[in-house]
């Protein structure tokens, strides 16, 4: 898979991860939620945790 592409889907499944998680536990009451914010946040701020430990894609500096 090219970099661009992997990068171009990467984020908005983290930020659809994190507010599925959020969403789950405010829907069952768990307060496991607050990991849904870990992945919103990363999507939102373009940072990939997940780029970093695999090395498939830079995630572009400023």
């Amino acid at each position: 898979m090219d970099v661009n592409k992997f990068r171009a889907i990467c984020r908005p499944i983290r930020i659809v991860v994190g507010l599925a998680l959020i969403v789950a536990g405010f829907v069952t009451g768990i307060n496991w939620f607050y990991l849904g914010v870990i992945p919103l946040i990363a999507g939102l701020v373009n940072f990939c945790p997940a780029c970093i430990i695999t090395k498939k894609c830079d995630v572009e500096t400023k």
